[in-house]
């Protein structure tokens, strides 16, 4: 639904002070919003341009505060992370006129009863998102230098993905939680993408699993990347007792490599302990185009699974799946 959207421009992002940690610039304390957006019932966005990073190109980052959050001084909030941060509230802003609704859709779950109200934070891409949502491990232990040069010339550098998830993991979350009222806690935090976006929000899992307890991979570009991060989540698959995964995909499926990959990864993580409708969810939409208006219609899926179940810690209900 086309929306018009009314921007306040406040102040500048120009009161961010640095400290070191571990021999790097970490943002700290007091960055203030470039913008912000607020809409009755709908809550509040804020932005902050050109967020710096210390090994990764400054972004811009989107924050978004559910209704409410103004009016409950006492109440936390879980956080989910994603990527493609200007795809996701504003049509306008969004490369193809389509925005995934993101807030509209957590705002009807909650009204439902069946989501917990979230803050999400949306990290922009830039132009060098290919390198940076690539899995870098995998790559590089799956591929011989050729293969790396190649990769290289065409998506304009190497995979950089470790930087870009250390910026998540050591920048920019602290500062979330430091400046909103978060549940910090790795069952509260999740991260979400689609295509390459996908790809890197299970990579971060695997990474970081004292961070991220959830993940949601939209349409993940498996034929990318699927078989490396096969051979590499056999040794790196977070515990079951404390994760959630969620794949879905469309009309990918028809690629005749597709659904072999996504089945291996389900087969993986159901050897691993993993149990399917419990903290493990797979769906196909067939015929479902690879497009953001396709990963809108659809976003309620992931986002009931990974924000409605936290009534209810995983290991009791493992427990009783099992």
């Amino acid at each position: 639904m086309k929306r018009t959207l009314d921007y306040l421009f406040l102040r500048k992002f120009n009161s961010l002070r640095f400290r070191k940690k571990n021999d790097a610039a970490t943002p700290m304390l007091d960055p203030v919003p470039s913008s912000v957006l607020e809409e009755e019932g709908k809550g509040r966005l804020e932005r902050y341009t050109d967020f710096p990073a210390s090994e990764v190109a400054p972004r811009n980052i989107d924050v978004w505060l559910p209704p409410g959050y103004g009016e409950h001084h006492h109440r936390h909030y879980p956080v989910l992370y994603m990527h493609d941060g200007q795809n996701l509230f504003v049509p306008e802003l969004s490369y193809s006129g389509v925005d995934w609704g993101v807030h509209e859709t957590i705002i009807e779950l909650t009204g439902q009863g069946l989501a917990e109200a979230a803050i999400v934070v949306g990290l922009w891409n830039t132009p060098e998102r290919i390198p940076e949502y690539m899995p870098q491990k995998p790559m590089e232990q799956a591929a011989d230098r050729a293969a790396l040069d190649r990769f290289a010339e065409r998506f304009g550098g190497a995979p950089i993905s470790d930087a870009y998830l250390r910026f998540i993991v050591e920048a920019l979350k602290p500062f979330i939680d430091r400046t909103y009222r978060t549940k910090a806690e790795v069952e509260h935090t999740s991260m979400m993408g689609s295509s390459m976006g996908g790809l890197i929000s299970l990579y971060a899992i695997c990474e970081y699993p004292e961070v991220f307890g959830g993940a949601g991979c939209l349409s993940p570009s498996w034929p990318i990347a699927g078989r490396p991060m096969i051979t590499y989540l056999k040794k790196r698959i977070p515990h079951p007792r404390s994760h959630r995964l969620y794949f879905d995909y469309g009309a990918e499926g028809r690629l005749p490599v597709y659904e072999p990959y996504q089945g291996s990864v389900d087969r993986l993580l159901e050897d691993a302990g993993f149990v399917p409708e419990v903290n493990l969810v797979t769906r196909k939409f067939p015929g479902a185009p690879h497009s953001e208006q396709a990963w809108r219609e659809r976003l309620n899926v992931p986002l009931q699974f990974l924000l409605g179940h936290h009534a209810e810690p995983l290991t009791g209900v493992l427990d009783k799946a099992a």
